[in-house]
């Protein structure tokens, strides 16, 4: 069979994860990286990301909505994952992941974006009429108190749960990689450093993609874009790629040195089948080259539009390189026999219902839905202090 080498089972030969498992612990990591970078500014009180805040809790809420639809299209009978609610099993960690999306998407993000935007929202309530006028009331629960004091009680209670929401994020994609790297019996996955990695890989492309969203919104509202902010958000990017980068380095170097039985069979893997995704997209384009350029503008001085154009550079070089670990890890994970005297390949389709188009398709749609989220609360106009009362 054509792509088959060496000794394999037959079931072995057809990979079970396709792209939309690769594409989802890709958007979770957008989810968790993105709100980080909100907590910078409510949590650790790093004023020059205050621009992007909202836009940045804003993107979290987007891409978490989307981020099981993966899962769903991949399952062949989607109606029956809502029964893991009704029957709860602690062992399994699938099961566990259900009970941690509803914590942070309902109690965590929602009601923190809720918080922050009461006071537009009971503005609009007052100044609205007819059917717009109720809807507002239904999201204000019915409650017009802006009160000094009242509005300080927002902001305690949303600094709060920023503060519940930052280990929530860390679980959220966490248990991704734990549940890789629990995996016994695939040594290419099975690593207690693959949670910690997908943590840090979380954090780089959730700074890099607000990165990116902010300088986009600016250009399309024709702003001028706020060059501190987007010089402390590339400094935070370019720390968290560091730590992330060694982290993966660390994991490779006690691979090579431990040398197991599945050694020769990984090795030879990474130099042919995976040789263009892992050596040259995730290391040297989508990490390498990324913090090169972001360490460059920290070197040099450099006009506003030239740093501009390097972060905006840097941060889709990141996006390219974070895929394509999340496809090395998925796909790269399925490649090879549990003998490791074989290997198979991957053939994605374009319009089934694992294929290119579907991917496409569900990564386009958190961009819709952030768009339409942005039109109905903007992040941007009349953003009231956060954090200055959440202490008092």
């Amino acid at each position: 069979m054509p792509g088959v080498q060496g000794f394999i089972y037959p079931n072995e030969i057809d990979l079970q994860w396709s792209v939309l498992i690769v594409l989802y612990p890709f958007l979770t990591g957008l989810v968790a990286g993105a709100f980080i970078l909100a907590s910078l500014e409510r949590v650790f009180n790093v004023r020059a990301v205050r621009p992007t805040y909202r836009l940045a809790l804003l993107t979290a809420l987007a891409f978490l909505i989307v981020a099981p639809l993966p899962l769903q299209m991949h399952l062949g009978h989607p109606e029956r994952s809502f029964e893991m609610y009704l029957t709860p099993h602690r062992s399994s960690a699938m099961a566990m992941f259900g009970f941690v999306y509803l914590w942070y998407l309902m109690v965590v993000l929602l009601l923190e974006i809720w918080f922050d935007y009461r006071r537009e929202l009971v503005l609009a309530w007052r100044g609205s009429t007819g059917f717009k006028r109720w809807c507002y009331g239904v999201l204000t629960l019915w409650s017009d108190d802006i009160s000094p004091e009242a509005l300080r009680l927002d902001n305690r209670l949303g600094y709060l749960l920023t503060i519940i929401g930052i280990p929530s994020a860390f679980l959220l994609h966490g248990y991704v990689g734990f549940i890789f790297g629990s995996v016994k019996a695939n040594p290419w996955w099975s690593s207690p450093l693959m949670p910690v990695v997908f943590i840090f890989s979380a954090m780089v492309s959730g700074i890099a993609i607000v990165m990116l969203l902010y300088a986009g919104f600016s250009r399309l509202r024709k702003v001028a874009v706020d060059m501190a902010c987007l010089d402390t958000i590339a400094q935070y990017l370019l720390y968290a790629f560091i730590i992330d980068f060694s982290l993966e380095m660390l994991d490779l170097i006690h691979r090579i040195y431990e040398a197991d039985e599945s050694f020769r069979a990984l090795d030879f893997m990474v130099k042919t089948r995976l040789f263009t995704s892992q050596i040259v997209l995730q290391i040297f384009v989508g990490t390498l080259l990324p913090i090169a350029l972001l360490g460059w503008v920290q070197v040099k001085r450099l006009q506003d539009r030239t740093r501009r154009l390097l972060y905006m550079a840097s941060g889709l070089l990141t996006l390219v390189g974070i895929f394509a670990m999340r496809w090395n890890v998925v796909i790269g994970g399925q490649l090879f026999s549990k003998s490791f005297l074989g290997y198979t390949s991957y053939k994605m389709g374009f319009a089934g219902r694992e294929g290119l188009l579907p991917a496409i398709l569900i990564t386009i749609l958190p961009f819709v839905i952030l768009a339409v989220l942005v039109r109905v609360l903007p992040p941007w106009d009349h953003a009231p202090e956060i954090g200055v009362d959440a202490k008092a």
